[in-house]
């Protein structure tokens, strides 16, 4: 008997050794991608394909919601995350998902369109201007114009009215258009001061003032707004996260009194070890990094404009570069 239990616990110990080698054998990265409590219903979402999400997005988006449950801020069923890495712009008129609201508790997942900040070309200074498909340079800066990844809590909702435009020949349409403002923690911790949130991809152009004396909205001349509608859901925007009109609609009733977390993917940590590894020409899955592939063969390697850096340069330029004096809306002839 006594032998035997002594080859019995010999026979466990070489057991435990041969799964300790196993385990220090995988890639690093196929531990940090392994669901961490990630329902089953859940994790049939997780993947690369067009209505499916990064699983290290969806791991950093569940774990901001939970922190923030579990600290009483947040008590909205529903999270959301961004994956900014994906292309926007599929062509033919076609809009890339990567914007995804995830409501566990009732198994609800949709992934939706959302824009990335445009950036700017500052000429003479430098281009950080992105294209509509693929997003290459994020910054936290004032005046950037560009999306910074990172922890958010949705915040109030805003709405103002933008003005008229003509839905038909003899009928006309009022925009009135939400923003749900987002507050940051850590590099995003400025998205008030930056102006960050949330609102329907649409705006009015060619704007001028009409006469409508009966409008709620005259001013003290009896003059309103006036101007062209425009659904820009597969452009750009000035760094904040613009959805269709429709999926904004849904997204703005979701959190209205009820806020919620958005993690918006990359943070500055992931664009700058993704930019090294591109450089040295290393495998990201082989480091435990993500990128989409295909935004990433567009771009080559992204970059991160830090605002300690950057706001300097663009206060200066703007300085230098003061904008010309508006003046006066133009009134409507013919309309």
């Amino acid at each position: 008997m006594r032998l035997k239990s002594v080859l019995l616990t010999i026979v466990n110990i070489f057991s435990r050794a041969i799964v300790i080698i196993a385990l220090l054998a995988l890639p690093r990265s196929f531990a940090a991608q392994q669901p961490s409590g990630v329902p089953a219903w859940l994790r049939a979402h997780v993947g690369e394909g067009e209505h499916q999400i990064t699983e290290l997005v969806l791991q950093r988006a569940r774990a901001l919601y939970q922190q923030k449950v579990n600290q009483g801020a947040v008590k909205n069923p529903c999270y959301f995350a961004m994956d900014a890495t994906r292309p926007n712009d599929l062509d033919e008129g076609k809009l890339g998902r990567r914007f995804y609201v995830i409501c566990e508790s009732e198994r609800l997942f949709r992934a939706i369109s959302a824009g990335h900040g445009g950036g700017r070309d500052v000429k003479g200074v430098a281009d950080f201007a992105n294209g509509r498909r693929c997003a290459k340079n994020f910054s936290n800066a004032m005046d950037s114009r560009l999306t910074a990844g990172g922890a958010y809590v949705t915040g109030e909702t805003k709405t103002s009215f933008k003005g008229y435009y003509r839905v038909s020949a003899k009928q006309d349409a009022v925009l009135i258009r939400s923003f749900v403002q987002f507050d940051g923690e850590g590099e995003t911790a400025n998205a008030r001061e930056r102006e960050i949130g949330g609102h329907p991809a649409e705006l009015l152009r060619n704007v001028c003032l009409r006469k409508d004396p009966r409008s709620p909205y005259a001013n003290h001349d009896g003059y309103v707004p006036f101007g062209t509608l425009e659904d820009y859901a597969g452009g750009r925007s000035n760094g904040c996260t613009s959805w269709s009109p429709s999926d904004a609609d849904l997204i703005i009733a979701m959190v209205k009194d009820n806020p919620t977390t958005l993690y918006i993917y990359p943070n500055s940590a992931d664009i700058e070890a993704v930019a090294r590894a591109v450089a040295a020409g290393r495998s990201l899955s082989g480091q435990g990094l993500y990128w989409n592939a295909s935004c990433l063969n567009e771009i080559r390697a992204p970059k991160f404009w830090p605002k300690e850096t950057h706001e300097p340069i663009l206060a200066q330029y703007k300085k230098d570069h003061p904008a010309p004096a508006q003046g006066p809306m133009p009134i409507c002839k013919g309309r």
